[in-house]
């Protein structure tokens, strides 16, 4: 019995246990990034970064090269024979026909306006729009846009507004804001630029006038506001 006691708690002198083995990772040109959708990810990304620089190296070299001139917009006339607000319905009645006069100055480039909608504001209401024929404005050219705003339409006043509306009325002459939402795309020799979307500010003193003739005056030429 004893000897089998020896025997169970005796040390072990067999063979070595040899240790587990070491997993070893390569490190490889993925790792940044991971791989599938990371991968794909970062690909997009520096495809996306790429096309912006060129894009804005070529928009530096197109205006280095030929030098674009900002185009000219300016209302030369304004004719309103009526602009009647009812309180009691917070109506409008208006009949307002502007000429606009857009100056092209640059010699060799022209001018797509692929969409051309005008609008017209008293005291931040809009009360009139019209969407006028596109067209192809050629080099050093000038052209006039004649949109006419007529009907009745919906405005509400506060008391603030109203008490400016009466002012203005009493004087015989109106502060309307005419506003031009473009696109419009630059054409050089058989190369066309992608459309650019810039907005035109007119702010207009605009005479009452009745049968053409008006006891305010008469309207001022008014240059208009181009931002991109």
């Amino acid at each position: 019995m004893a000897e089998k006691q020896s025997h169970l708690n005796g040390a072990y002198y067999g063979p070595s246990i040899p240790p587990p083995a070491r997993t070893y990772h390569r490190p490889g040109r993925g790792d940044g990034c991971g791989c599938g959708c990371g991968c794909l990810i970062c690909f997009l990304l520096e495809l996306i970064g790429t096309v912006v620089v060129i894009v804005g190296v070529a928009v530096l070299v197109f205006w280095l090269i030929f030098r674009p001139n900002r185009i000219n917009f300016h209302v030369t006339d304004a004719s309103l024979t009526q602009f009647d607000f009812t309180t009691n319905t917070n109506t409008l009645n208006y009949n307002l026909a502007l000429n606009i006069n857009i100056r092209n100055p640059n010699n060799e480039i022209g001018i797509y306006y692929d969409n051309i909608e005008a609008s017209v504001f008293f005291e931040d209401q809009r009360f009139g729009t019209e969407f006028l024929t596109p067209f192809y404005q050629g080099h050093k050219n000038t052209t006039i846009l004649s949109p006419v705003f007529k009907g009745q339409q919906l405005v509400l006043l506060g008391t603030s507004e109203l008490s400016v509306f009466n002012s203005e009325k009493s004087i015989g002459v109106y502060y309307i804001k005419v506003r031009l939402y473009l696109r419009i795309r630059f054409k050089l020799g058989k190369v066309k630029t992608w459309r650019i979307k810039p907005k035109i500010k007119c702010d207009l003193m605009v005479p009452l006038s009745s049968n053409g003739n008006s006891v305010a005056g008469t309207f001022q030429t008014t240059k208009c506001r181009v931002g991109f």
